[in-house]
């Protein structure tokens, strides 16, 4: 399946283990007009630890919603741990 974007999106099975929902529950989310260019750890759902360049679409003050780009170039969204990650500046 493909995006609006026309970029693939990571398949069911790969899905990401996203961080527990519980933990931001009642915390303020944030939204941001501009995504922020991120670097984050996400994990598969086959259990495998990948670094991925990505943008922060949303967060709160423990956890970061991003979409990411996989190692084969797939689409993908996942909440992740605010210390999973770091702002990517570009020059």
């Amino acid at each position: 399946m493909r995006s609006s974007r026309g970029i693939e999106r990571v398949p069911t099975h790969e899905q990401p283990v996203d961080a527990p929902a519980e933990a931001r529950t009642g915390e303020r989310m944030v939204q941001p007009e501009t995504p922020l260019p991120v670097v984050v750890w996400v994990t598969s759902g086959r259990g495998k630890s990948f670094a991925a360049d990505g943008h922060a679409v949303a967060w709160t003050t423990s956890q970061v919603r991003v979409r990411y780009l996989d190692p084969g170039g797939r689409e993908g969204f996942a909440w992740v741990w605010a210390s999973a990650g770091a702002r990517r500046f570009t020059y």
